[in-house]
């Protein structure tokens, strides 16, 4: 299993609203970023993501679990980018702040940290297992 983190704008698509689609989860579109979409290329169903609430809040408040595969995304009329399905698998009992994920020495090389604007990112096993012992999800 392979570990990602999902960023999206709570007043666009937030965790209730993700958590609202129930097992049948929700096509994650949008995406129009090259590096973003090779991610997504490479999800295997079965995965788990951390769910990425950005710009004023910055804090990792669920985990989500691919449940579709990479295909085109129909909101991209030029038909250059793909998109997968996630589903809401569980909240964290407590939210990881960025800032919190900076001020540890262990997370200085993550994908988060070093490149925050990248909207779908690979998230390391070791990452995964400090942040959800952080998150309260260990």
């Amino acid at each position: 299993m392979a570990y990602w983190l999902f960023k999206t704008e709570p007043s666009t698509w937030s965790w209730e609203d993700q958590k609202k689609k129930g097992a049948k989860g929700e096509p994650w579109s949008g995406v129009r970023n090259y590096q973003a979409a090779n991610n997504m290329k490479a999800m295997k169903k079965g995965d788990r993501g951390f769910f990425y609430h950005s710009v004023d809040e910055k804090r990792i408040v669920g985990i989500v679990e691919v449940i579709g595969l990479y295909r085109p995304d129909p909101t991209d009329e030029k038909g250059k980018f793909g998109l997968v399905d996630v589903k809401a698998v569980a909240d964290v009992k407590t939210p990881v702040g960025l800032a919190e994920i900076k001020e540890m020495p262990e997370l200085a090389e993550m994908v988060l940290v070093k490149n925050s604007r990248l909207s779908v990112q690979p998230v390391t096993d070791k990452e995964w297992a400090i942040i959800c012992k952080m998150a309260g999800v260990a």
